[in-house]
């Protein structure tokens, strides 16, 4: 946490004296203002020539302010955005709160475990991992948490990872330029829907009229100021308005590409400079490089094509005044020319938009994981093999208090499922929650909340859960059938790593106790990995039956001085202590 203090102070430093060059630019363009006033006053008064160079050079200094004003501004926002970084991040490891967004519209109640396990909304998993800025990062390292990679892609990551760890500085300064962005979903779509829309090529006739007709006017003009022939300013004036005319064929079609121009403008720049970062950063690992080395595309930079685009979109924002367009239509038809221009970009490099902004993306998850691994540097990348074995050491849930946690050690071999018993309040769905949660990280190539850690990436399927569903006139009860169903599919296609809490609560004791030891039986002989939480000590003696494959497991609770202690270590057997009868005694219940 000291190293995020240590830069929240120092950003701090940097908006205090950027804001001051700041104050003192708009004083300057102010200052250039009132001697451009002054000036042309005294000149009516004195008609001095000397004052029209003074005036010439003021309005020079303003514009040269003006850029500059806007270089300065820029570096604020992103000085700014640095120290808002820094103190997400140590009111984050203070556990004041979860300053990030918590991916809420990512989640799925019918995905095996997204729901189950809380990977989105408030205080979930997406929302401690995420340190994206963009829409395609959000987008990205959703997609990750729901799925499991192959073993190659997470040893990948996980190379990429630690690298990206160590580059902190690099991290930040590209999270501060995506927050600065302000990307959302509706502006990259948009971004997207133009880079596909009408790209018809301007018709030729256009096109060499628009190179022809300007000369034509500049020797006219040149003609009249040498003979002062009054035909050839006719002529001039004439084709001036011709200029307009085939100008305003294309204004429908200007029009629809330039509807959202400025907007567009903005996010491509962004996108142009995110992008640059990744370009100019050097990087050792394999799916670093791999990600840079597809942002040149035909031996140019993809920042250079976006930068290009930006500079295009500005030019024609230019023209947005009526009086500059009809000047500049009127003389260049330069409209034409941009539009021109545009939609030679599209032709040349919109079928690589989507692929480039992607890998924004791909950088935002790494970095998001590499921040997961900075902020908890005791969390270990698992060891991955192919034989079905799974094995934690000290494992715990990442969002619980680091200073109150407690971590468990759990193989799964030679017997490769649990059945897991202990009072309410032991611990059992919170160990759970661990073990999917940790498989889950495992799965996408991130470190998981344990010291070590060796694991055979596997589907998780969960039955932890689930809700009614009022919109579907569906019972919790069904709702927990369709998921039971949904995971004994899921096994038909593959092994995989299987969790279940306390199941079928909604039928009556024997039903309850008959149908989960048909399950257990049912998710074992198709090679499931896993656990089983249950409060039936008969589900327990199932071990006795499979006694290669099945284990029992418990939380015990103990009572010391008329309280109920849990340590929520886990330990080999069946629960044998009970708190419900003494909690309501001492409550009053019964």
């Amino acid at each position: 946490m000291e190293i995020y203090i240590q830069k929240k102070a120092l950003y701090e430093a940097q908006v205090k004296q950027l804001q001051q060059y700041y104050n003192r630019i708009s004083l300057g363009r102010l200052g250039s203002v009132l001697v451009v006033i002054l000036t042309i006053y005294s000149y009516q008064k004195n008609n001095n020539s000397s004052l029209i160079f003074l005036g010439v050079l003021a309005v020079v200094v303003f514009f040269v302010l003006m850029r500059w004003h806007t270089r300065v501004a820029y570096q604020k926002n992103i000085a700014q955005a640095l120290v808002t970084i820094n103190a997400d991040e140590i009111d984050f490891l203070e556990r004041k709160n979860i300053p990030f967004e918590d991916g809420i519209e990512y989640n799925d109640f019918h995905h095996p475990y997204a729901y189950d396990l809380d990977i989105f909304g408030q205080q979930s998993l997406f929302q401690s991992l995420n340190r994206t800025g963009t829409f395609m990062g959000k987008k990205i390292l959703a997609s990750q948490l729901l799925k499991v990679n192959s073993a190659t892609a997470i040893e990948e990551i996980q190379e990429a990872t630690k690298e990206l760890r160590e580059k902190l500085d690099w991290r930040q300064s590209f999270l501060a330029t995506a927050k600065v962005g302000k990307d959302c979903e509706a502006m990259y779509q948009k971004l997207l829907h133009w880079s596909v829309f009408n790209s018809d090529s301007v018709s030729r006739f256009a096109v060499i009229f628009a190179y022809v007709s300007p000369v034509v006017l500049v020797v006219l003009g040149i003609s009249y100021g040498l003979t002062f022939n009054l035909v050839l300013a006719k002529f001039f004036g004439l084709l001036f308005m011709v200029n307009l005319a085939v100008a305003g064929i294309f204004l429908k079609r200007i029009l629809s590409e330039t509807a959202h121009s400025s907007e567009i403008n903005t996010i491509v720049h962004n996108y142009s400079l995110l992008i640059e970062k990744i370009e100019n950063e050097k990087f050792s690992s394999q799916k670093a490089n791999h990600l840079q080395q597809q942002l040149v595309h035909e031996n140019h930079k993809v920042s250079h094509q976006l930068k290009q685009l930006s500079d295009l979109f500005s030019k024609m924002d230019s023209t947005s005044n009526f009086l500059i367009a009809i000047l500049f239509n009127g003389f260049f038809l330069y409209n034409i020319h941009i539009l021109k221009a545009i939609v030679n970009w599209k032709k040349n490099h919109a079928i690589n938009l989507e692929q480039s902004l992607a890998i924004i993306g791909e950088f935002e998850m790494l970095n998001s994981l590499a921040n997961f691994s900075f902020n908890n540097p005791d969390f270990a990348f698992p060891k991955l093999n192919d034989e079905y074995k799974i094995a934690f050491e000290k494992l715990s849930h990442p969002l619980l208090n680091p200073k109150t946690r407690v971590g468990n050690t759990v193989a799964f071999q030679p017997q490769s499922f649990l059945i897991l018993t202990g009072s309410n309040m032991s611990g059992k769905s919170t160990f759970l929650r661990s073990l999917g949660v940790n498989m889950v990280l495992a799965g996408m190539g991130a470190p998981v909340c344990a010291t070590q850690a060796n694991v055979h990436p596997l589907p998780v399927l969960v039955s932890m859960r689930l809700s009614d569903s009022l919109s579907d006139s569906e019972s919790y009860f069904f709702a927990e059938i369709k998921r039971l169903k949904q995971i004994m599919d899921g096994l038909d296609q593959s092994p995989a790593f299987v969790l279940l809490d306390e199941i079928l609560r909604g039928t009556n004791s024997d039903d309850k106790r008959s149908g989960t030891i048909e399950v257990v039986k049912k998710v074992i002989a198709r090679q499931a990995i896993g656990a089983i939480a249950t409060h039936d000590i008969e589900v327990c003696l199932t071990t006795n039956e499979f006694p290669k494959i099945l284990i029992n497991k418990c939380f015990e609770v103990e009572i010391k001085n008329d309280e109920l202690h849990f340590d929520y270590l886990l330990r080999e057997g069946i629960c044998q202590n009970k708190s419900a009868t003494f909690l309501m005694k001492k409550m009053g219940v019964i």
